[in-house]
């Protein structure tokens, strides 16, 4: 059996790329990671490092260690986390979405964080493919996505819809298909897809998203409607994203003839077993995910 501390120290140096700056943060010395990576090589009975001087470069031997080693670390990390207090209102939970899904979510963590003030909130923004990527690696303990997940490793509920609007700048009223060709799109991380659901039920001319010049692109949800404001654009975003804009007034958001909706879906590592904090960010949540009302 790989020694877990030599394991540790590997994917340490892996990470840092640096003897110098690994010894410093194990608060080791530097002969003593030299000796670690010796010991473990020794023991797989293989390189791991090719060494240029002071610099180093990874073996495929290496590669595979550090991809599958990283993740087993992640694994005993939380289970020793689990082995000790598990807290309902105490911990660090650590939770990925897209955008729209996060204006809604983070004020209403925030809220529980106010009144358990142990939890510790750790909320990051992602297009859906990162997310679930995120969770496949033990880089999120909770994720929501927008479409289902592909992943082996993810497993998931759907907890929701969203409806997905049509908007425009303000002087737009009609939004013929003309109309849209001529203004030209506003693109970000989930454009295709959402553009791809509401466009292709409600333009028969509508085949795929490339036939519309695009005209911007911004990856920040609380910036995607600026260009629209400005009429430099139209754009598909779900309800909540246009909620949230701070001059509504300068944008026109339509409900076409054929309303579409996204879901939303929770989702978790299929092999790592949920801990209370992670129940109690859940719950509060899924009890309060209803779809805006139009």
């Amino acid at each position: 059996m790989i020694n877990p501390i030599w394991l540790n120290t590997f994917c340490t140096l892996v990470e840092v790329n640096h003897f110098t700056q690994t010894a410093d943060r194990l608060h080791m010395t530097q002969s003593g990671v030299s000796q670690h990576i010796k010991k473990l090589e020794q023991h797989v009975n293989c390189a791991l490092l090719e060494r240029h001087g002071k610099q180093f470069s990874l073996t495929v031997h290496g590669q595979n260690l550090y991809q599958q080693g990283s993740l087993l670390l992640k694994e005993w990390q939380f289970l020793e986390q689990q082995l000790k207090d598990d807290s309902p209102y105490s911990g660090k939970v650590k939770i990925q979405s897209p955008g729209s899904c996060g204006l809604q979510f983070y004020s209403q963590l925030l809220a529980l964080q106010t009144k358990h003030q142990g939890l510790n909130i750790d909320y990051r923004f992602a297009p859906n493919i990162s997310v679930e990527q995120a969770v496949a690696n033990y880089n999120a303990d909770i994720g929501f996505l927008t479409q289902a997940p592909t992943l082996s490793e993810v497993t998931s509920h759907k907890i929701g819809t969203e409806p997905l609007l049509l908007v425009t700048p303000a002087h737009i009223k009609t939004p013929t298909w003309q109309a849209l060709c001529e203004l030209g799109f506003i693109a970000h991380p989930d454009a295709k897809h959402h553009a791809q659901l509401l466009l292709s039920e409600n333009y028969p001319q509508f085949e795929h998203l490339e036939q519309i010049k695009h005209t911007g692109f911004s990856n920040q949800i609380s910036l995607i409607l600026d260009p629209v404001s400005l009429g430099l654009g139209f754009t598909v975003l779900p309800a909540h994203a246009i909620s949230a804009f701070n001059k509504p007034k300068l944008i026109q958001t339509h409900y076409l003839a054929n309303p579409i909706s996204e879901n939303i879906y929770m989702c978790h590592h299929r092999n790592r077993p949920l801990v209370k904090r992670m129940h109690t960010v859940i719950n509060t949540l899924t009890s309060s995910t209803t779809s805006p009302s139009a």
